[in-house]
Order: structure tokens, then C-alpha cells, then sequence
């Protein structure tokens, strides 16, 4: 059988194959669908650079709502212009790479194509778990030195996350852009309210429940989160886990909730694998969202004892991250030992940021469109 000759890929076979593995990627990655390139994205994708006295940069815009009243009949218009308030998040690009070899021809026993898709599918997945996994940690304010399940990544692991170029550009969550389900065990994990967010004072009665849902929806609004706009209403994205679902399928108002809940449109791609609307919180479940089930107890998990498991919903609006993609994944291949060994690698030149701005509604530093929501499971 004659086989591909693997050191003599052309660049635009390389191309192919590269362009081949991104698309793969992004249909795998869990944070695909939030994906756009406008301002009214969950998350808002670059892929130009911007020019400026500094350089090349990759630049996010935030743009502030106006605060003044305008002018009322025939009072003088000149002068009474207000100054639109504008800022711009730099994202700093990082490089992301990996690879995988085959230990021979005798113990592969494989065509060199078959090899090069199998490698093809292990660093798709790869690639779109790690992007999930950087999206998530930048978004809930965890340093990627963090698994997303609340332990400290290994030795064996490496440190490649922690080592990217804007992994100093992770911040926590701001202080009106985070609170905690707060709960009692009065009748059964009865729902109290929201407070701030303070993972020291959780509780294992601070559960989810659809009285939460409500008020996180009037919080976001209140607070001045910019939402999504679909059919002339107004969505948020809410990310839960498994765990902060079923809470919700047990509370009887939840089921009600959806039981009487009109139908919504399907149009929007932010609807797309979406378990249910409520009351304008689109939900969406996956498991990767940081929790602590993997923390050491007694010193890495939640609550007064750092013994209480939870975890870290997020509301989503408008621009809540901003991603650098400016080009897909370089493929190269190598042969060693005399071309009786091959192996693949992938770069991908990407990066995360959670946008800031100073709010003009509480004068203060914000996370611009983002709320972490922290609860038991």
C-alpha cells in the first residue's frame, strides 16, 4: 500500500489539515456558541490588530451608557452635547502549543494518514478543552494555577496555563458583580436571598433556586449588567453546573416556572443547547464551571471550615469576555529516528480577558459584563 509521504506536506496541505483542526475545535469547544464578533457578544472575539503609538495591539472597546436627560423643546442644543465615555481593554496575545508522537512503525502498525487523524481528533479536543477551561477560569476570576474543580494543577501537568502571557490579566470578580445564594435549613434549604459574594461565609443551605433566578435577573438589570437583545427582550446567559440544575428541578416554583413559561425563539445562536429560559436567564449546563469538589477540606473549600463544596455560576451579558483569534492553529510535523517515528505539533496564538470599565452608576471599577454567582452543591 503506498502512503503518504509525511515529511513532504505542501503549506497549503498543511493549511488544510490546520484549518481542519480548528473548525473541529470550536464545534467541541462548550463556549462556541457565545462566540461574535459584534459588541452585543457574550463573548466578543478579535481578530484584528489596532494601530497605535504603541504598536500593533489587540484592543476590546467598552462604550458607557449615556447618564444625562438631554435637552427638553426649544432649549439651546450646542453646548449640551454630552461626551461619550469609551474604553478599550488591551488583551495580550499568548501562544498555546502541544503535540503527540507515535512510538514507531513497528509497534504503530498504522498508516501515516490514519495517525495523522487520530492526532488530528485527540488535539481538536485538547485544544477546545483548554480554550473552554482558560474562558471559564478568566470569567469567574480564578488564577489558572486552579483546575476548574478547585485543585492546584500538578507537577505532571506542567504549567502552561500559568505561564501564558495574559494569565496576569485574570482579576477577581468586582465587588457589584459578585454575590452568593444565601439559604436556611428552615422547612428545607429555604431560599433567603442574594448577598454578597463571600465564599468564606457559604453555608450547605445556600442552594439554587428559581426565587434566586428572579433576583439575579433584576440584579444584573439594576446593576447596570448590558443584556442581549433577541425580538425586542432583553437575555442573560446563566452557566450553571449539573449539580446547580438539579437544585433547580427540585424546587416546586422552578417547575412551575416552566411548566406556565410561554415559548421562546430558537433563532438566536445564545439559545442554542440552552436547557431553558426563565424569566430572561437563559441556562445553560455543563460541568465545566469552577466548584470545589476537588479542594482539599479543611483548607481549599468554601464556607467558615473550608469543608463546603460550591460553585461558581456566571451571568453573562453583553461583552462579558473578549478572545483573541487572530489566525488558526499552525500544524507542523516531524519524523524522528530515520523517519520510523513521526510526531505532530499545534500552536494556537490566542487570549482571554475579562473587560473593566468605571461605572457611572456606582463610581466605581466594574466587571463589565459578567456576575458570579456562588452557591452550595
Amino acid at each position: 500500500m503506498a502512503q503518504t509521504n509525511f515529511a513532504l506536506l505542501t503549506p497549503e496541505q498543511k493549511t488544510v489539515w490546520s484549518r481542519t483542526l480548528w473548525r473541529d475545535a470550536r464545534e467541541l469547544s462548550f463556549i462556541s456558541k457565545f462566540l461574535g464578533k459584534g459588541e452585543r457578544s457574550v463573548i466578543q472575539v478579535i481578530t484584528e490588530l489596532t494601530t497605535s503609538e504603541k504598536g500593533e495591539r489587540v484592543l476590546m472597546h467598552l462604550l458607557a451608557d449615556l447618564v444625562g436627560d438631554g435637552v427638553a423643546n426649544d432649549n439651546e442644543r450646542e453646548g449640551q452635547e454630552e461626551a461619550m465615555k469609551s474604553y478599550t481593554e488591551d488583551i495580550t496575545i499568548g501562544l498555546l502549543s502541544h503535540g503527540v508522537r507515535d512510538t514507531g512503525k513497528l509497534a504503530n502498525q498504522k498508516t501515516v494518514v490514519s495517525f495523522r487523524e487520530n492526532a488530528r481528533d485527540v488535539l481538536a479536543y485538547w485544544l477546545a478543552n483548554r480554550i473552554d477551561q482558560l474562558a471559564v477560569l478568566t470569567l469567574s476570576g480564578i488564577d489558572y494555577t486552579y483546575n476548574l474543580d478547585g485543585s492546584t494543577r500538578g507537577v505532571e501537568q506542567g504549567s502552561a496555563l500559568s505561564e501564558l502571557a495574559f494569565a496576569a490579566d485574570v482579576t477577581p470578580p468586582t465587588a457589584n458583580r459578585h454575590v452568593r445564594v444565601s439559604g436556611n435549613n428552615t422547612g428545607g434549604h429555604t431560599y433567603t436571598g442574594l448577598v454578597a459574594g463571600n465564599t468564606a461565609t457559604m453555608t450547605v443551605d445556600d442552594k439554587l433556586t428559581y426565587e434566586a433566578l428572579v433576583d439575579l435577573g433584576v440584579y444584573a438589570k439594576t446593576n447596570y449588567v448590558k443584556g442581549l437583545m433577541q425580538g425586542g427582550k432583553e437575555y442573560f446567559m446563566l452557566l450553571v453546573r449539573p449539580e446547580g440544575l438539579a437544585q433547580l428541578k427540585k424546587d416546586a416554583d422552578y417547575k412551575n416556572a416552566i411548566w406556565q413559561g410561554a415559548p421562546r425563539s430558537d433563532m438566536n445562536p445564545f439559545f442554542t443547547g440552552a436547557t431553558v429560559t426563565v424569566d430572561g436567564l437563559v441556562i445553560h449546563e455543563h460541568r465545566m464551571i469552577f466548584n470545589t469538589k476537588g479542594a482539599t477540606s479543611g483548607v481549599d473549600k468554601w464556607g467558615s471550615g473550608s469543608d463546603v463544596d460550591g460553585a461558581r455560576a456566571l451571568l453573562l451579558g453583553a461583552q462579558a469576555l473578549g478572545m483573541i483569534d487572530l489566525t488558526a492553529p499552525s500544524w507542523n510535523e516531524k519524523t524522528f529516528q530515520y523517519n520510523s517515528s513521526y510526531g505532530i505539533n499545534v500552536d494556537k496564538m490566542l487570549g482571554f480577558r475579562k473587560p473593566r470599565f468605571h461605572s457611572n452608576w456606582s463610581d466605581t471599577v466594574e466587571d463589565f459584563g459578567v456576575i458570579a454567582v456562588d452557591h452550595a452543591i
